[in-house]
């Protein structure tokens, strides 16, 4: 192996596994660093460049893409914890630290329809407010559907379901330009599709927010 290349590999090795003294944040910002930085070193040898230097530069880019998880972010998980206690909606902190909320068919929308159902909309009142207060965040709103119809069908209507989920919360005062949506169809079930309970389980809506690092 060039040793060029061992250089990144050995600068994604001390990256990625951080010193003991850091906390949860910042270990894992040097891990996204240091997953760069593989990335940089692989990248800036494969194109003839020197893999040192890609390394360096992938490690810059790893770590702008860590979220954090501050004091906005735990207010905002307890708040929607409260909001949603008893609908179904499962609230949660990801591994990469963005809040995740998982939201159920039958509490966002009937069966084959893209528009928000009447008890979906006091959850997205409080999750709105939250976001107003948390301007340095990013929304990503993703559409799920069972594995009832075709592509054709399923497709369009994740979108659709992630689009009303977006306008709603525009509505009420967020940006739309903080907010990505995206439909997944069937493709990636959390249930099985052989039975009704798994069906609804996969009709679903994810809502995850990620605060970005104040430069």
């Amino acid at each position: 192996m060039r040793k060029d290349i061992l250089w990144g590999v050995a600068a994604t090795v001390v990256l990625a596994t951080g010193c003991a003294s850091m906390d949860d944040t910042q270990r894992r910002t040097a891990t996204g660093a240091g997953v760069g930085a593989l990335a940089g070193a692989v990248i800036g040898s494969a194109t003839g460049g020197n893999a040192g230097t890609g390394a360096v530069v992938g490690a810059g880019v790893g770590a702008l893409g860590t979220y954090i998880w501050s004091q906005n972010m735990e207010r905002q998980k307890r708040e929607m914890e409260q909001a949603t206690r008893g609908t179904g909606v499962v609230v949660s902190q990801t591994a990469d630290n963005q809040l995740m909320l998982n939201i159920p068919s039958d509490i966002s929308f009937a069966v084959g329809r893209s528009d928000i159902q009447a008890n979906f909309g006091p959850v997205l009142d409080q999750f709105a407010a939250g976001l107003r207060n948390n301007p340095n965040s990013d929304v990503r709103i993703v559409g799920h559907t069972d594995s009832t119809g075709n592509d054709s069908v399923n497709n369009p209507l994740s979108v659709e379901r992630a689009s009303s989920t977006r306008n709603y919360l525009t509505a009420r005062g967020v940006d739309g330009r903080r907010i990505a949506i995206d439909g997944m169809g069937e493709r990636s079930p959390i249930a099985t599709n052989d039975t009704a309970e798994g069906r609804a389980r996969n009709r679903r809506v994810e809502i995850f927010v990620g605060e970005r690092p104040r430069g």
